[in-house]
């Protein structure tokens, strides 16, 4: 791992003018991991405005004495060395006061992981065991756990996310801590909560993250229907019960990479279940669960302060998720009801969380035959229909063209008119069009017969190449 050279350089410029500087934080723990820090942060006791003198292309529009390097690599952070004083609102401190060493600063970190600092040599100053506990693969709160969880009850979340990001264990004192004071979570504002939960869902074990939310005490602070789940057995179909179920769906879509919005509505897709079920057993029944499920899910993402273009996609998903769909029993056009209710741009999304659902119920295949003839089917009814629909004229341009009435003219003409787009069509013009409408007008009623009997058959090639094509693409007779 190498420090890049700009980092190297503000270390370089602070201690040339006489003050101390180090790489510090969660960069540090990264870079001894071995994974690329996504940003670098520079602890020193030089002042803000003595920061800003050493770059003077720099910026300070904060209160944490955090002032903005300009790099080639992006914002650089450097940050004078600090205490913090009381947190009555249980996430900033009331007062921020200047520290004088760096083992002040480290002191008031929030895990030992991230409470190391690195010069540009690479040593390392760790004065709270962190590299010790890299090694065990533990999250460990610097100090007493109760003080630091205190001072920013935010950090409970965050110890759960480095757990699940990093694969680690939440050493026990600390764990015991975030159970005694999980409640401190009320008092975080929605969008922090927000920001580290998907942090977790965004990770390789998302699964794992959320159901050590569970053990902490913790979801129930931001997701407290999913706690309904917990136990409500399900029917035949199934063999995990409904939370198990939420959490091996969400465990498909880490695997698979799926994006946010899919993991969420796994997540999230049979969250209505304990309030519709009726009976017990294996012949249960969850009716209309998509839709209460969709409902909640609104709130749920509301609540949590995410994107209205995020909270509709992911309450769409989960109130269609439950689609019927089996080979030669459902019509096109019910296929073409999907598409339109869901938009042909959330298509390959529901797939996957009906993928994630199959998997979640304990099925060994997540893309069955059905499946794939449905993914067949839905590319084949989205694609533009080869018809006179796809005209520039319709029938109505052709009377008001020929002065005629409606009759079976009309259809032949646009039949023959299709045919001349199929060959080529840069023709697909209402001008060039209505003037074939007028040179097809002239001709004997038996010519225009032939030439659209002819138009058909080239249609029903064409129609037949496409739809071929489409088949192979995804392994359907």
């Amino acid at each position: 791992m190498v420090i890049p050279k700009e980092v190297k350089n503000i270390l370089t410029e602070l201690k040339k003018a006489g003050f101390e500087a180090y790489i510090v934080g969660g960069c540090v723990r990264d870079f001894l991991v071995g994974v690329e820090p996504n940003d670098w942060d520079v602890t020193t006791n030089a002042k803000p405005e003595e920061i800003q003198k050493v770059f003077p292309d720099s910026f300070y529009e904060n209160n944490f004495l955090t002032v903005g390097v300009q790099t080639d690599i992006g914002i650089v952070e450097v940050t004078t060395y600090r205490l913090e004083a009381e947190y009555s609102d249980k996430r900033h401190p009331d007062t921020l006061q200047y520290a004088k060493t760096l083992e002040e600063d480290l002191a008031r970190r929030d895990f030992t992981v991230n409470a190391m600092a690195m010069n540009e040599k690479k040593e390392i100053t760790d004065l709270f065991e962190g590299k010790e506990d890299l090694k065990k693969k533990i999250i460990r709160a610097v100090g007493n756990p109760d003080e630091r969880f205190s001072e920013d009850a935010l950090r409970m979340l965050r110890a759960v996310r480095l757990a699940t990001v990093l694969n680690f264990e939440i050493e026990p004192e600390t764990a015991t801590a975030i159970k005694k004071h999980s409640q401190w979570l009320a008092k975080v504002s929605q969008e922090r909560i927000r920001d580290e939960f998907v942090k977790t869902i965004m990770a390789d074990r998302a699964a794992d993250g959320v159901e050590l939310l569970r053990q902490m005490d913790l979801l129930k602070f931001i997701v407290p229907e999913l706690l309904e789940n917990y136990g409500v057995g399900q029917n035949k179909h199934h063999i995990y019960d409904c939370y198990q179920h939420a959490l091996k769906a969400l465990e498909y879509t880490a695997k698979k990479k799926f994006n946010m919005q899919v993991r969420l509505a796994a997540l999230l897709h049979d969250v209505g279940k304990p309030r519709v079920k009726v009976g017990d057993g294996k012949e249960s029944t969850f009716y209309n669960h998509e839709v209460v499920g969709a409902k909640m899910a609104y709130t749920i993402l509301d609540r949590l302060k995410f994107s209205k273009k995020d909270i509709e996609k992911i309450v769409k998903l989960i109130k269609y998720h439950m689609f019927y769909y089996n080979v030669d029993e459902v019509s096109e056009s019910s296929v073409r009801r999907l598409v339109k209710n869901m938009g042909p741009e959330n298509m390959e999304e529901l797939l996957q969380l009906r993928e994630a659902d199959r998997i979640g119920s304990g099925v060994p295949k997540a893309e069955p035959y059905k499946l794939r003839h449905l993914k067949y089917i839905i590319e084949k009814v989205s694609k533009d229909p080869i018809s006179v629909k796809m005209l520039k004229v319709d029938g109505k341009s052709v009377m008001d063209v020929l002065k005629i009435e409606p009759g079976p003219k009309i259809g032949q003409i646009l039949d023959v008119l299709l045919g001349y787009v199929l060959d080529d069509p840069k023709k697909n013009t209402k001008v060039l069009l209505e003037k074939e409408i007028l040179a097809l007008g002239a001709i004997d009623d038996k010519k225009l017969k032939e030439l659209a009997g002819k138009s058909k058959e080239e249609k029903s090639e064409v129609q037949t190449e496409q739809d071929e094509s489409t088949k192979k693409k995804y392994w359907v007779k």
